[in-house]
This record gives structure tokens, sequence and C-alpha cells, in this order.
């Protein structure tokens, strides 16, 4: 008991340090074009972070136990693989720590990867690793940004181009109004709406035998949604239409847009993130418990789910602040138009990727489309010195958690007396 609760409080470290990271994903730009505060970011994300990681994450960590790295090598050690999971812990905690107090936005993903290839390889041998899925892991750092980048410069070039340069941008607005929901709740509706309304398909199903397919829910609850945001920032318009310059009300509307779109990646990145730092722990405890390696079927105790959603939330509200604001201040200057921008970019980029079954950061894509709308408002426009942070914490995500996984889960067989050399 007392070697899980160690363990559980490594877990918690790690989700601590993701989330002080990662939730900088969905609020960053918020914060930064000034849609909303850092506080109210905070609150925003700690709520959808714990909902999304509690409620949907559970798919991750089976698949972060047995792609890396085949367990079934570890099969006749499982004490080996404990301790290698305990090293991915350390590992990724550290490495997190480290870069949210520089301040750079990593991807968690890759650290957990990079941890668990480096001890597998001290452990059994080269042959361990799924060197192809690293390789793939690797491209996506390339295609990702440039992908995203390239949408939300678009994007952006033709919001301006359509409402903000226009001689009556207010107006030109109100048209399009319908356009940019239909948009948000068309790429956000496909991510989380089948997730939602997976309990209502099984509650119709068991009380009333309707079978309803998921994408008729998503395609449903996203046309009712898109209607609803447009009739009410129609009545926004209309019943304040002009406090203020028009491209304050111009902006003040974007925002609205800004932060609804947030909210959807907070929620779509707790339930795909927590299993960076509760994988891990899933699988400590299930040999612990049985004394067998886990195979790809094994479920994630809610517990677990439980403690990487608080141990997000609490590193979001203490740590967060450094990363939201690189991202959302440090790169360029963001208007709420500019921040919606990134936003969608950023969910077409992983919706897409997840259709083609390629795994992608949330980090590079939103950092790209951040990219991206600055280079097409110039290259002054562009901080590259944070760029060139950024970018070397990327390259040398992947050699360091190796590295380090490597070197903590040798002295930890030591410890062990189990490693041989």
């Amino acid at each position: 008991m007392l070697f899980l609760s160690f363990i559980c409080l490594l877990a918690f470290y790690l989700a601590w340090n993701l989330g002080a990271n990662d939730v900088a994903n969905a609020m960053g730009t918020s914060v930064g074009s000034k849609a909303i505060t850092l506080r109210q970011a905070l609150v925003i994300a700690g709520i959808l972070e714990f909902t999304g990681a509690v409620l949907f994450g559970q798919e991750v960590s089976t698949t972060l136990a047995t792609k890396v790295v085949n367990p079934t090598l570890f099969a006749s050690f499982p004490l080996v693989l404990l301790t290698g999971m305990v090293s991915v812990l350390v590992t990724c905690g550290l490495w997190l720590q480290i870069a949210t107090w520089r301040g750079w936005p990593v991807a968690t993903s890759h650290a957990v990867v990079g941890a668990i290839a480096g001890f597998s390889w001290v452990a059994i041998g080269i042959q361990a690793v799924d060197w192809a899925t690293v390789g793939l892991i690797s491209l996506t750092w390339v295609l990702t940004p440039l992908f995203s980048g390239t949408l939300a410069a678009l994007l952006y070039t033709l919001v301006r181009r359509w409402i903000l340069d226009q001689p009556h941008p207010l107006q030109r607005l109100e048209e399009w109004i319908p356009w940019l929901s239909v948009g948000l709740f068309g790429v956000f509706g496909v991510i989380v709406l089948p997730r939602l309304t997976q309990p209502i398909q099984l509650f119709l199903a068991q009380r009333f035998s309707l079978v309803l397919p998921s994408h008729d829910f998503a395609i449903a609850g996203g046309a009712v949604a898109a209607i609803g945001v447009t009739l009410y920032s129609w009545r926004q318009l209309r019943v304040q239409p002009w406090q203020g310059s028009i491209e304050t009300q111009v902006e003040r509307q974007f925002g609205r847009f800004q932060v609804l779109s947030a909210c959807f990646v907070a929620f779509a990145h707790g339930s795909n993130d927590v299993g960076n730092a509760v994988a891990p722990l899933a699988a400590i405890a299930y040999i612990h418990t049985t004394g067998q390696v886990p195979t790809a079927g094994f479920q994630v105790p809610i517990w677990v789910l439980v403690l990487g959603g608080i141990g997000i939330v609490t590193g979001l509200a203490m740590w967060g602040k450094r990363v939201i604001m690189t991202v959302g201040e440090g790169i360029i200057p963001l208007q709420p138009s500019s921040g919606f921008c990134a936003e969608l970019a950023t969910a077409t980029t992983i919706l897409l990727a997840s259709r083609l079954g390629l795994p992608v950061s949330t980090t590079h894509a939103l950092v790209g489309g951040v990219i991206g709308i600055g280079l097409s408002q110039g290259l002054k426009a562009v901080k590259f010195g944070t760029i060139k942070q950024i970018g070397l914490a990327w390259l040398i995500t992947v050699p360091v958690a190796m590295g380090l996984g490597a070197g903590i889960f040798a002295i930890g067989m030591q410890l062990t007396g189990l490693f041989s050399g």
C-alpha cells in the first residue's frame, strides 16, 4: 500500500506539470488576445480539463502502454516493466517542470514516448522499441505546425479580407456569423459531441431499444448549437451595437467565438492528454495487483483518471501562467479574431490527423497556427526569439526524455537488485 501511495504521488506530480504546461494549448491565445483574463482562463480550463479527463480519458492510456513498446516482451519480467513505468513518471515530471519554468510549451506525449523508449531499450534492447511509431511521431513534429500554420494563415486572410478590412466590418460580421458558427461547431462538434452523446445513446438503446449512429447525434447537436450561437450573437450586436469603436465591437464578437473554441479544445485536451499522466500509473497498479503485464484490453480505474484530472487542474492553477503567456503573447500580439483563427486551425488539424490515425501534438498545432497568422501579418509581427526557444524545446524533448528515462530506469533496477547489466 505504501508503494502504491508513493506511485500515486509521482503520477500526481506528472499530471501537475502536464496541467501547468499543456493547458496553454487551449487557453493561451484567449488570454493573449484579451478575450478572457488569466483567472477566467484558469477556472474555465480547470473545469473542462477535469471533466474531459474523468469522463473520456480511457483510450490514450492503452495506446501509450502498447504502441511504443511491445508489452509481451516483458511478460516474463513484470517487475522490470513496473520499474520502467516508474522511471517514466519521474522523467516526464522533471522535464515538464523544467519546460514550464522556462515557459516552453512542449509536447507531453513526446516526453512520455521518449521515456518509454529509453527504458525499454536499456531493459530488453533496441528491438523492444517500435521505431516506426517513434519515427512517425517525429514526422508529425514537422507536418503538424506546417499544416496548422498554413490553415490559420488562410483563415485569417479570409477573415481580414471579407470582414476586418471592409468599409462596414460590423455589418459584414453580422452576415458572416452563421458561417462562423457552422465552422466552429462543424469542427469541434465532430471531436467532442460523439463522446458526449455516448451515454445518451446507451440510455436510449437500453431503455427504448432505439439505436442511432453517433454521427447523427453529432450533426443534430452541432446544428442546434450553431443556430443558438448565431441567434445569441445577432442579439448581442443589436442590443448594444455602438459601445466603443467599430473595431472594438468586431473584436469583442470574435472574442466570444474564441472562448467557445478554447472551451472545446480544453475538454478534448483533457480527454486525450490525461493518458500521458496516468498511463504509467495504470500499468504499475495493474502489475502491482495482478503480478502480470497489462495487455491491450486492460481498463484504467476511475480513481486513476480522477487523480490525473485533479493533478492537471492543480498544476494549471499554480504554474500555468508562464506557458499561457508564452503562447498568448510571446510569439505575436493577438486579437480575438486572429486567436479564433489559430484555435480553429488547431482543432481542424487535430481532427484530420485523428481520422488518418496520426499521433499529433496540440502544442505543435497551436504554436504553428499562431506563427502562421503572424507570418500572414508580416515578418515584423513575429517574435523569432520566442520561436527559436520553442523549436529548441521541441527538438530536444525526445532525446532528453530517452536519456533521462534510461538513466533513471538503470538506477531503479540497481536499487531493486534486478539490474544485471
